[in-house]
């Protein structure tokens, strides 16, 4: 396949390396990042359940609207444009995410199992928590096994001298669909800690 300059400052042939603006969008998104995990290790250290409950909320609910907008909104948007506009989106789209959602995953579902042990219901013998178990392990394979792989990937064709533009849309796009399925299992999940919360 031919590849095709990128033709955006940073990504010329003299300077194979990200754009600045990438490297800020992606210091702007670790320190957003570090924000849920320190609260959780706050809410922890201080035995909140209020403050615990309140982070595995805040973060499983951002987490879960951000897959649903992306599922929903995005890929539609995203069909609709050509090529080199999908790439202009994902050069901005993957900086922004690659440390925001596992961040949100991560912090949601750590709470989630600490608050589930505090309110002693967190047995291994009940087919819902099998059910969410299942469920957490569908969700941390598809985050970790393949939205941040393809994330790197990315970054890695961006920096090249003549990246493939395609290949930049395709994954990106793939990250989009895997964001969407990945609300399908959230909302699954959903469904089974109201239950748990009320039985």
């Amino acid at each position: 396949m031919t590849q095709t300059p990128l033709g955006a400052p940073g990504l010329s042939s003299s300077s194979p390396k990200l754009p600045p603006y990438t490297k800020k969008l992606l210091l702007w998104s670790f320190s957003i990042a570090i924000i849920p995990p320190i609260v959780l290790v706050a809410a922890m250290s201080i035995k909140s359940l209020y403050l615990l409950d309140y982070v595995h909320v805040i973060s499983g609910a951002t987490w879960t609207g951000f897959d649903i907008y992306m599922g929903v909104v995005m890929s539609r948007i995203l069909r609709l444009l050509e090529i080199p506009a999908r790439v202009e989106i994902a050069k901005r789209l993957t900086p922004i995410t690659f440390f925001i959602l596992p961040s949100l995953s991560a912090t949601a579902i750590t709470a989630g199992i600490y608050l589930a042990q505090a309110e002693a219901k967190f047995d291994l013998s009940s087919p819902w928590i099998i059910a969410a178990g299942v469920v957490v392990l569908i969700l941390t394979g598809q985050g970790f096994g393949v939205f941040l792989p393809n994330g790197v990937r990315i970054f890695l064709e961006m920096a090249k001298k003549n990246p493939n533009l395609a290949l930049i849309a395709k994954l990106n796009m793939r990250n989009i669909r895997l964001a969407g399925s990945q609300a399908i299992f959230q909302v699954i999940i959903i469904l089974i800690m109201a239950h748990l919360a009320v039985y």
